[in-house]
């Protein structure tokens, strides 16, 4: 399986936890009380963030004839 690097947009508040976002999706955020941990909540939010929209994709092809193929790039 190829992998893929997404960029996290960071900052600390005030209380001292680490707040981010992925650049490439904004709708992705968490927060963690150290950056390791906000990166690991990040990737978690992703993975519910894509199987929510596959899920809202699969519903709107429901009952229509497609093809499914996975691609992957580099």
């Amino acid at each position: 399986m190829k992998k893929f690097s997404f960029t996290a947009i960071i900052e600390k508040d005030p209380s001292g936890w680490y707040i981010g976002q992925l650049e490439e999706f904004p709708d992705v955020l968490s927060q963690g009380a150290t950056i390791e941990e906000l990166k690991d909540n990040l990737i978690d939010a992703l993975k519910l963030v894509l199987a929510a929209q596959r899920e809202k994709t699969k519903i709107q092809y429901t009952g229509k004839k497609t093809i499914r193929r996975k691609i992957s790039y580099a």
